[in-house]
């Protein structure tokens, strides 16, 4: 380990990724809902006493975030870079196995609908949100900049045009528009704040409806028509 006080403690973050029962936890939130305890202890296989420790340890990382409700606690990622992580990793590790297709196969674990539309964190994901950055970026709606996108004036002409609340997004305090490696199309999907609006704009318009206790969402047919029109 460096004794450079400025280096960043990536040795810290690893250790609190690396126990399975706190991975599961993190993975159980991608979706940016808040949890009690419970149903975290569960989602892991744990004992509730262990649960406790394994999220005591986690909010005092800086991975997880708690707010108290009544008597209840629950319990979400801290914020999008967390999600990013964990879904980076998650590809990563999909990536890394031997003899794996390039696209999981569609199984009663793997459902065609997780693979088509789905959340991450707060924004969608999937293959329709593949589909869509491509298409934003062909257009010419957004540059790359590293990990990052520039929205352009014809981005946010068009977005504005859709009914995107750009001014929301401009206003958060996190990244504007950034790379997020999708888990099952090992491509770049739409993150950040941008992403996050482009998801509520879609939820608004009743173009995706999410569905209960999954992260997966249906594509309207008015929606899959909408998107077809901004990426056509």
């Amino acid at each position: 380990m460096s004794d450079d006080p400025a280096a960043p403690d990536i040795p810290g973050v690893a250790n609190l990724l690396a126990d399975p029962a706190r991975a599961r936890m993190l993975w159980a939130l991608i979706d940016g809902t808040a949890r009690p305890a419970g149903e975290l202890a569960y989602a892991a296989h744990v004992s509730a006493q262990s649960a406790s420790a394994h999220l005591a340890k986690l909010v005092e990382g800086g991975l997880l975030a708690v707010q108290a409700q009544g008597r209840h606690r629950y319990f979400r990622l801290v914020n999008d870079e967390v999600a990013h992580v964990i879904e980076s990793l998650a590809a990563l590790s999909q990536a890394m196995r031997p003899r794996v297709p390039r696209k999981p196969l569609p199984s009663k674990s793997v459902p065609v609908q997780f693979l088509h539309a789905r959340t991450c964190y707060d924004h969608l994901a999937g293959a329709t949100a593949v589909r869509v950055l491509d298409a934003m970026l062909k257009s010419r709606w957004l540059n790359a900049q590293g990990r990052d996108y520039r929205l352009t004036a014809l981005g946010a002409a068009r977005l504005a045009e859709l009914g995107a609340d750009l001014a929301a997004a401009r206003r958060s305090r996190r990244v504007f528009a950034r790379a997020c490696v999708d888990l099952t199309e090992r491509r770049p999907h739409l993150g950040g704040a941008l992403g996050a609006v482009l998801l509520d704009l879609c939820l608004e318009r009743g173009w995706v409806l999410r569905t209960r206790r999954s992260r997966a969402v249906n594509v309207t047919p008015e929606g899959s028509a909408a998107l077809d029109r901004l990426c056509a």
